[in-house]
């Protein structure tokens, strides 16, 4: 143990034990941030009508409730269908984009990256209010065209940010020489650079689809009707009667995205 704390923990010869108060912070945030998931679990498998930690009676029940009820089923399709159709958009066009701004030589690239990550500068609740007035005007309010637009919005700053910092890592050298042995632009990056910036992608296109899938301010704007999302019904539910219902959504939803991350380590990493 001791040597390990007098060992070097970088290339400038900062030992472990100099990085101490770092680890422990580390550990005392993961700690704040992992218990309230870990006390969200074992509540959802509780047999009480209110929610109760620890569970008195084990059972299975809001689960069950969750599974039977058309509308949590309505909702739980609409999240999904939403957060997939958003990945398919998001990350195309966020690759494209951070693709050309990496390669552009015109003078106001920054400016155009600026604007490109402009909706994670600006407040949510004016995002839903503007998009909210606009979706009544062009009448695609309450429908999954519009909450697709919106959700693309709210995706594409982070797979622009995701996918640049892979392309300022990779030697461009390397597509212009497929270029210049006759390959045309777009199929030099797609058999030359795309497969070195995979990860990145697949990256991006994780974080688009958590995005829509759990975004609950814009959704409470122009969800609704015969297209409510998962994360508006919860709300409503929290504000009009608390059970257990919204503890089993709360498990099932952090295991989406646990399976969603693991996916995204394996096959952005495979060879």
């Amino acid at each position: 143990m001791l040597r390990w704390l007098t060992s070097p923990a970088t290339e400038t010869q900062v030992t472990h034990g100099q990085r101490a108060w770092l680890y422990v912070f580390a550990v005392i945030v993961m700690v704040l941030l992992v218990v309230p998931t870990l006390i969200v679990v074992p509540m959802s498998f509780s047999d009480s009508q209110y929610l109760e930690f620890p569970p008195e009676v084990w059972s299975t029940r809001w689960y069950q409730h969750y599974f039977g009820s058309a509308e949590w089923m309505l909702a739980t399709r609409t999240s999904f269908k939403v957060a997939f159709l958003t990945m398919i958009v998001a990350t195309p066009v966020g690759v494209l984009a951070a693709y050309g701004l990496h390669a552009s030589k015109i003078r106001f690239v920054r400016a155009a990256f600026v604007l490109m990550i402009t909706p994670m500068m600006v407040p949510l609740v004016l995002v839903a209010i503007g998009a909210f007035y606009a979706y009544v005007q062009l009448k695609i309010l309450y429908t999954i065209t519009g909450l697709v637009l919106a959700h693309t919005v709210l995706a594409l700053p982070l797979v622009v940010i995701v996918t640049g910092a892979a392309l300022k890592s990779y030697d461009m050298a390397q597509e212009e020489a497929a270029r210049s042995l006759g390959a045309p632009r777009w199929k030099a990056f797609l058999t030359v650079t795309l497969p070195q910036i995979r990860f990145a992608v697949i990256t991006g296109a994780l974080l688009a689809f958590l995005t829509s899938f759990d975004e609950v301010v814009v959704a409470m704007f122009i969800s609704g009707g015969d297209n409510p999302t998962l994360t508006r019904n919860m709300f409503n539910a929290l504000r009009d009667q608390i059970d257990p219902t919204i503890a089993s959504i709360s498990t099932i939803m952090v295991l989406v995205t646990t399976v969603m991350m693991l996916l995204a380590q394996l096959f952005g990493q495979k060879k």
